[in-house]
């Protein structure tokens, strides 16, 4: 028999993975789903942060088709990981960041907050998970479980992300977010926490909405904008959340 190829190998522990959230994360998504679904019904924002590659899954449910549009990415250049990627590396350990970009949010009673840091060991990830939850917002933390409590905090408080959360989706990756090794090799191979955070992000995002169907409550959707007359269709919606969007 071949030896099996580096891709089929990617593409078993990709699936490994995924079959792990479904399994043991379902409760744990319909948690988070109430928590966006309260939110939005009372009129709040879903704000949703990421450093580094995270910022992808933060991005990935804005200003999307299909997906619910009070989702307010906060986005911030010097973090994001999109420029300057070693600096950001770098600036998402500085203590007191979180703490600036949650005061500038000015975030609602009413609002609520997903936090995604894979390894949830870095201080703007977890200040603003423990700023929000301490100005009474419910914190939907999404991490490696695994991963988060292997290595020690890098915040001085000593704290991990995962402990400012009301609910905590664990995306199930292994220590160092790889799942393919090759002999020989130090470095492991083929992240999976993109995968499984869009995976389980989109999974709350749709349970969300199905709970305010539930509730009695018009789900706001995004329709595709590449339909024709799509923009036109979604700008209702726009026109009612403009104002409180700090990335549209």
């Amino acid at each position: 028999m071949s030896e099996q190829k580096g891709y089929t190998q990617y593409f078993d522990g990709v699936e490994a993975v995924l079959k792990k959230v479904r399994e043991t994360q379902s409760p744990n998504i319909e948690k988070a789903a109430e928590i966006v679904a309260e939110a939005i019904a009372k009129d709040g924002l879903i704000h949703v942060f990421g450093a580094g590659h995270s910022n992808l899954l933060a991005e990935e449910i804005s200003f999307r088709a299909g997906t619910l549009v009070p989702v307010n990415h906060i986005s911030d250049i010097s973090i994001s990981g999109t420029v300057n990627v070693v600096r950001s590396s770098f600036m998402e350990r500085l203590e007191g960041t979180g703490s600036v970009i949650f005061d500038h949010l000015r975030a609602g009673p009413q609002d609520a907050f997903i936090v995604i840091s894979n390894s949830g060991r870095n201080a703007t990830p977890i200040e603003i998970a423990r700023d929000a939850k301490a100005t009474g917002h419910k914190v939907v933390a999404l991490t490696s479980v695994t991963y988060s409590t292997s290595q020690p905090s890098r915040h001085p408080s000593g704290k991990l992300l995962l402990e400012y959360a009301d609910v905590v989706v664990d995306n199930c990756g292994n220590v160092g977010d790889v799942c393919v090794f090759y002999p020989g090799m130090v470095q492991g191979l083929g992240p999976t926490s993109t995968v499984a955070g869009a995976y389980a992000i989109h999974a709350i995002m749709v349970q969300a909405v199905f709970n305010l169907k539930g509730m009695g409550v018009e789900p706001p959707v995004f329709l595709s904008g590449n339909f024709d007359k799509g923009m036109d269709f979604n700008e209702t919606y726009l026109s009612r959340y403009w104002s409180r969007m700090r990335n549209w």
